[in-house]
């Protein structure tokens, strides 16, 4: 920060027709900052040079047919030498406008509700949060991966310094910490919605919460320290270039500024909900409220308001009407309350609240350290939110509230009870769902429920609630094996004296990217398996044994597909009784999946199970045996059939449209400890890659590559498993240079770098420093 001054007004901007929900510091002009509103604006303001304290709009943006509720700032590019502005709104979508157009470049669709955070990060990224309980990494016009966990409105979302990592925060009342797309750690203490986040550094964040609470956490999982302070809701946060003192926003009327772990400054607003804050690089800070106006507040003696204008202010400030309901106060009962006497006495603190008694008002006065003095902060109206104690019945029920709502002008009211223990969104949701009504309005009840409702504890709806869709004046919210690349090439994990499902020889293959022909499991040892399959057939139940004929039958097909040069074509009879038999019991199933293995090599048999509904049913039968739980040898086996299934076109076909499913299925298996089974994973998204290879409209599909690839390197330790996820690290960036910008956003650099110095094998090292060639 700038010095150890109070920071006081600099200047007022009556900026929007409505409330101000979002800022951000903007690098071009020098000193200038974007705002977004619920009037679907956003705005661009600069300093004005004639007059040192003033800001000026320059440029005007439209795009959103609904609220717009936040804004982040994508950092200046060769395209864009001036950066671009990202903006989310109720709409669902997020527009992207440059400075050259009042009407946005591209729009990125794909949330389901509101988009109600944004954080830009390297390279262009851009990481949204939504009511659909997602969080989205879009690049370019693309949407990279979906973060999917929560289990209510992401409300809060940003980019880690440290590549990869992300945060999102929610009204589940955690915060989740993503590395290329999956959920590394789940935060737990807040005790309501959790509704900022802000970076301190690489290893440190804040959070802050509708418990009125800000806590510091290590990004190892961590609560290092509780802030409090706050009355009310907490909404937005921002950290001074030091790293270590911030600001924050929320629904107590209050900018509050935090040296030192404490608050030392605070700021009374005639507003009741201050939304958003950012500070600027001159050290100054910007605030958004519900009504409308931008604030800005300076320490510098140069920029600080006329007298006129601060006066102007505080006169605002006295102005306001304090609803002692809101529980930022207390219970009031005025009879104990002392004189204008009481003013004498010096505070303890800036922004110390003091009630004094004038005749029959109450008026509330906060102490200025700066100034030295009590100023008038407004007037309370109202008496002890103890006093009511009635109920509402309705419907047989008591409730402590129950709204008249009216949809249309002078239709039938519809009803809203409500209790003070219940989840206002929740509440809201229930009522648009009982009464027909779109889903957009839930911002709307919500928030009106909260705004009538504050500090109450029982009593019926106050006289002057106002109807969030059609009453009086503006509605002001009150909150918000290795394989073989072609055939002839012995299989590593068959091979050897005696079968065995987990045996692993040395692999032989030497493959850099592109790689497009895919890497099959084909070679087996015959002699074992149906030696193996007749072992485990004569000790199985008697409801599963198998026939003669049965076996029969899976010998001369197991024959057939071993033989690469035989002219017979498998038998329906033959794929039938596989198929059948590929469910036996998990324990003793693996010789006959080895056969399914190799029989899905063949192309008839690959037509037969991978086609039509029977490659769903295949696709699905394989995941199942793919499951955390299930047994080692069973997960590699169907992880090399599903590597098989690339050999055919109706296998290609059939896992393209499953890529989602099996992709996360087998991403969930680097956590087991099996190098088998590790090279089978990394096997499979190498196939993947190859077949997404030159398909640049095909970015999500690469970026799930690169997402199981990267969470994959972090936990594998076989060269081999290691050198073919390079591999398809390298296929799936290769010329695509929006592949390449997502893998760099991600980290892959950094992760991979420790691989260009492995001389054994020495295809680890020059792969790896071929993929770091690409990244460049």
């Amino acid at each position: 920060m700038s010095g150890s001054n109070s920071y006081r007004l600099r200047c007022s901007l009556a900026a929007h027709e409505m409330d101000v929900r979002g800022l951000a510091a903007f690098a071009f002009p020098d000193g200038a900052f974007v705002s977004v509103s619920r009037d679907r604006t956003a705005r661009v303001w600069v300093p004005n040079p004639s007059e040192n304290q003033v800001f000026t709009e320059m440029h005007c943006m439209n795009g959103h047919s609904n609220f717009v509720s936040c804004v982040c700032i994508i950092a200046p590019n060769e395209t864009y030498p001036r950066g671009l502005i990202a903006t989310g709104g109720h709409d669902n979508n997020i527009c992207v406008f440059s400075l050259d157009r009042p009407d946005p470049l591209f729009t990125l669709k794909g949330h389901k509700n509101t988009v109600c955070t944004l954080s830009a990060g390297k390279f262009g990224t851009i990481l949204s949060g939504s009511w659909d309980t997602t969080a989205k990494v879009w690049l370019g016009e693309k949407c990279m991966m979906t973060l999917q966990g929560h289990s209510a409105a992401v409300w809060a979302v940003v980019i880690l310094p440290e590549q990869g990592l992300m945060l999102s925060g929610s009204a589940d009342k955690t915060i989740k910490l993503w590395k290329a797309g999956r959920c590394e750690n789940t935060y737990t203490g807040h005790e309501d919605c959790v509704r900022g986040l802000a970076v301190i550094n690489e290893v440190e964040f804040f959070s802050c919460s509708n418990d009125a609470s800000i806590r510091r956490w290590m990004v190892t999982g961590e609560c290092v320290q509780v802030y409090s302070g706050h009355t009310n809701y907490i909404y937005s946060l921002a950290v001074f270039p030091n790293g270590q003192d911030f600001i924050s926003t929320g629904e107590d009327r209050t900018l509050r500024v935090w040296r030192k772990g404490e608050c030392s400054q605070t700021i009374r607003l005639p507003a009741q909900s201050v939304w958003c804050c950012c500070i600027l690089p001159d050290g100054d800070i910007a605030v958004g409220a519900s009504d409308g106006v931008i604030r800005v507040f300076t320490e510098s003696e140069e920029r600080v308001a006329s007298a006129q204008d601060l006066q102007a202010f505080e006169d605002e400030l006295s102005k306001a009407i304090i609803d002692p309901k809101t529980g930022d106060l207390g219970d009031i009962k005025i009879e104990d309350l002392p004189g204008r006497e009481h003013l004498n006495e010096p505070g303890n603190r800036d922004g110390q609240t003091r009630l004094i008694k004038e005749g029959s008002n109450v008026e509330a006065y906060q102490w200025s350290v700066s100034d030295g003095r009590w100023v008038k902060i407004g007037d309370v109206v109202g008496g002890s939110s103890q006093q009511n104690s009635k109920r509402v019945m309705y419907e047989g029920k008591e409730y402590d509230f129950v709204f008249s709502i009216d949809v249309n002008e002078g239709g039938p009211g519809l009803k809203l009870p409500y209790n003070v223990t219940d989840d206002p969104w929740l509440t809201a949701h229930n009522f648009l769902e009982k009464n027909d009504l779109s889903p957009m309005f839930l911002d709307q009840v919500a928030n009106f429920i909260i705004e009538n409702t504050k500090g109450h504890t029982l009593g019926p709806a106050p006289a002057s609630a106002t109807d969030p869709f059609t009453g009086a004046g503006r509605y002001i919210p009150g909150s918000e094996s290795t394989g073989t690349v072609s055939s002839g090439r012995a299989d590593p994990f068959t091979g050897g004296s005696a079968y065995s499902s987990s045996s692993a020889p040395k692999a032989t293959t030497n493959i850099f990217f592109p790689n497009t022909d895919g890497v099959m499991f084909e070679q087996a040892n015959t002699t074992q398996i149906l030696g193996k399959l007749r072992e485990l057939n004569n000790t199985a139940p008697a409801d599963r044994k198998l026939s003669d004929a049965a076996l029969d039958c899976l010998e001369k097909l197991l024959l057939l597909v071993a033989d690469q040069k035989s002219p017979e074509q498998p038998t329906a009879e033959q794929i039938s009784v596989l198929w059948r038999t590929s469910h036996w019991p998990e324990d003793i199933v693996f010789p006959v999946l080895d056969i399914l293995r190799l029989a899905v090599c063949h192309p008839e048999v690959n037509a037969q199970l991978c086609g039509g509904t029977e490659g769903a049913s295949l696709c699905n039968h394989l995941l199942g045996l793919m499951s955390p739980e299930g047994r080692p040898a069973n997960q590699m086996l169907a992880l090399r059939t599903l590597c098989n299934c690339f050999s055919g076109s109706h296998g290609r076909t059939l896992l393209l449209g499953q890529r989602d499913a099996v992709l996360s299925r087998a991403g969930d298996l680097r956590v087991v400890s099996n190098k088998n089974i590790h090279v089978a994973l990394a096997t499979l998204v190498l196939n993947y890659a190859g077949r997404l290879y030159g398909q640049l409209t095909e970015i999500e599909a690469k970026a799930q590559c690169l997402s199981v690839a990267s969470t994959t390197l972090e936990v594998v330790h076989d060269k081999e498993a290691v050198f073919r996820l390079l591999v398809a690290l390298g296929t799936t960036v290769a010329g695509d240079s929006t592949a390449k910008d997502l893998a760099r956003s991600l980290g892959v650099n950094s992760q991979i770098s420790k691989y260009a110095r492995v001389s054994d094998p020495a295809k680890v090292g020059e792969c790896c420093r071929l993929v770091l060639d690409e990244l460049q």
